[in-house]
């Protein structure tokens, strides 16, 4: 493992060192680097799955994450709106308010 710390050892680390190694390398290291999906992709997909699966505490890091990944808050509204007719309305209204936090928190 690298030196300086990642946010998987930041965030948990302490607590589960070898779960912060495997986030570090297979997930974000492997899984997320592989070349058959875009960063771009990869976000709209995690985004849109965590929605629908109601995992509200992994969502804001993952909508800042998809920012990143060049995915617009258009596109992250529409995400949340098409997941409502398929995932449910409540996965939806509980998804806005935590995009609206992370879109104030990035200044957009």
């Amino acid at each position: 493992m690298v030196d300086e710390p990642t946010k998987a050892r930041t965030s948990f680390g302490d607590i589960a060192p070898h779960l912060a190694t495997i986030t570090d390398k297979v997930l974000f290291g492997n899984v997320w680097e592989y070349e058959a999906l875009s960063a771009r992709d990869r976000s709209l997909v995690t985004i849109t799955t965590l929605i629908a699966m109601y995992r509200t505490n992994e969502l804001p890091f993952h909508l800042k994450k998809a920012l990143e990944n060049s995915v617009t808050r258009d596109e992250i509204v529409e995400a949340i709106t098409h997941v409502a007719f398929y995932a449910g309305w409540p996965s939806a209204m509980t998804a806005l308010p935590i995009a609206k936090t992370v879109f104030e928190q990035a200044g957009i």
